[in-house]
This record gives structure tokens, sequence and C-alpha cells, in this order.
């Protein structure tokens, strides 16, 4: 493997896990310490793809479903999210309840923020659209390849 691949995969680590961590930490907001970053991006999982089962949630999640499970139980008591009949009773949906939708995008307000006020003085408007280029085309590379239940 190309040694610049990776090292571009070992800073993407770095990125996402000390990255949320950091912004995570930074952001003195009462907000924050109400929901884990799970359950945040269970959250943000159903926001994106709106209905989900527990094993798609697992496995977006890249964990097993017991984990699902508390995280669920702990969302659905907060009204955050609900589950949504099939006709297919052992199946279970979950979606985003009005108040869930609400907090994702208070999640969303105060991370962008918070990113923006740190990324002001150290990224310039060049290197802020190359970063846009390539994650678009990740993404495109990405979204063709399916995660199974």
């Amino acid at each position: 493997m190309d040694t610049r691949i990776k090292e571009a995969i070992s800073l993407f680590e770095d990125v996402m896990i000390y990255g949320t961590e950091q912004v995570l930490r930074s952001m003195d907001e009462q907000f924050w310490n109400q929901y884990s970053p799970e359950q945040l991006h269970l959250l943000k999982l159903l926001k994106k793809e709106e209905r989900l089962t527990a094993g798609r949630l697992a496995a977006l999640q890249g964990v097993h479903k017991s984990a699902i499970s508390g995280r669920t139980k702990k969302l659905l008591a907060k009204e955050l999210i609900r589950v949504v009949e099939t006709p297919d009773r052992r199946s279970k949906l979950y979606e985003l309840t009005a108040e869930g939708e609400r907090v994702i995008g208070k999640a969303r307000e105060l991370t962008h923020r918070y990113v923006q006020e740190q990324l002001v003085d150290h990224v310039n408007d060049e290197e802020i659209d190359q970063f846009l280029r390539i994650f678009r085309k990740l993404k495109a590379i990405i979204k063709t390849e399916e995660v199974d239940e």
C-alpha cells in the first residue's frame, strides 16, 4: 500500500478520534452532558437514514446489538426516538422524534460554531475547497458500498 494512503488513513483516524473528544471537551455547554457521543451518533444516523433497525445501527456504529439496545432504551426514555411498527413484529424500526430532530440541530449548530472558530485562523479558503473535493469524492466511493445488517 502507498505510504501516503497509510498516512492519510492514520491522520483521518486521529482527527476522528481526538477531534471528537476535543470538540466535546472544549465546548463548555450543558447540552453535551446530557448525551453520550454514541447516542448523538445514533441520532445522526437516524437523521441521515430516516429509519433503521437495531441490526443496521449496530453495523453502522461498529458495535454489537446489545450496545444498540442500551442506547435505544435511553433515547426512547428521553423521547428522542420512537419505534415504528412494521408488518414483521420481530423487526423494530427506529426513527427520530421532533425532539430528536431538535437535539441533532442543536448539536450540529454548536459543533459548527466551535469548528469554525478553531479553523478560521488556520485554514484558508483554498484548503477548505480541497477538503470538500476530496471528501465529496470519498463519500461517493463509500456510498456505493452498502454495510450489511
